[in-house]
């Protein structure tokens, strides 16, 4: 296998990982809500709080990796870097769906 083919291998990889736990994410952000049930409040809260996660989440990962023109100053490792950092943000905000279920 050439360097060109392990590369992209490796990105998607990065990217099915992402994938996978973005499912994650999103079945424990629907049983939140299920959890939440009738109370709209609390419904809207949480809504409201996923939105500015995923405008944090997006932040982030533009401020880790800033420069305009991201595959000349990043490389060929810039997709599976982003895909893994989303990922590993992503792992982290479970946790944190997980505590506000334990609250409702």
């Amino acid at each position: 296998m050439d360097k060109a083919n392990a590369q992209m291998q490796m990105n998607e990889c990065a990217g099915q990982e992402d994938a996978r736990v973005d499912a994650a994410m999103n079945k424990v952000y629907q049983q939140l809500l299920a959890t939440a049930g009738k109370d709209q409040n609390a419904v809207a809260k949480i809504k409201a709080a996923e939105r500015a996660w995923v405008a944090y989440r997006d932040a982030y990962i533009e401020a880790m990796y800033p420069a305009k023109d991201k595959a000349t100053q990043y490389g060929s490792i810039y997709p599976m870097d982003v895909a893994l950092l989303r990922a590993k943000l992503t792992q982290r905000h479970i946790a944190d769906l997980q505590e506000l279920m334990k609250q409702q």
